[in-house]
């Protein structure tokens, strides 16, 4: 099936869960894995995966099943990700419990967070354990968080929560150019700790 129908369904049966009505754009994609150089001792750590719009990208320079971790929340999905991605290592779970099913998978340390978690629609309370999550891979030392948020949003309360987390923590982040290539346009935002 088309990935975007795909991803069209999955918003429709959760609009909540699923921030958008189109998977990210190739632009977009290539601008979340720029400079991330993933081995076994600095695997990838993608959360919400979707249809994987950015894995497909990421399958390109991910080296082992040992160096990637993608969790994503939906069924559905999960089995599409496990079809067109049997080389890496997909999990079904929810993002507020990053840490103990990184330590279940056996994969090795988070080296880069790609987050495709839609914070802007999330509940309050669930976005902040996720960022508690992160920062738990965050300290210790030698991860890049990065995340993108949509133009239109931008400004939004729990966008700018999500910001003021992470600049508290890790300083101003690097924001690039406005993606507009991208439906709706998007920034991509990066901490790092290396």
């Amino acid at each position: 099936m088309n990935e975007n129908i795909e991803f069209l369904q999955a918003f429709l049966k959760n609009p909540g869960k699923v921030g958008s009505i189109k998977p990210s754009s190739p632009e977009l994609a290539q601008k979340m894995i720029e400079g991330i150089e993933p081995r076994k001792d600095n695997a990838v750590l993608e959360l919400g995966v979707g249809t994987g719009a950015i894995t497909k990208f990421l399958q390109e320079i991910v080296p082992d099943d040992r160096s990637y971790l993608g969790i994503e929340l939906d069924p559905d999905l999960v089995q599409l990700l496990k079809r067109n991605f049997p080389d890496m290592t997909m999990i079904r779970g929810n993002a507020v419990n990053t840490t103990s099913i990184h330590q279940r998978s056996g994969i090795g340390k988070i080296g880069y967070i790609i987050c495709c978690l839609p914070f802007v629609s999330l509940p309050n309370e669930v976005g902040e354990k996720i960022l508690l999550e992160v920062d738990k891979f965050m300290q210790q030392g030698n991860c890049t968080f990065r995340t993108f948020q949509y133009a239109h949003g931008y400004y939004f309360p729990s966008a700018i929560k999500l910001r003021e987390f992470m600049r508290d923590r890790y300083g101003k982040s690097k924001k690039s150019q406005l993606i507009v290539k991208n439906v709706p346009p998007a920034y991509t935002l990066s901490w790092s700790t290396k």
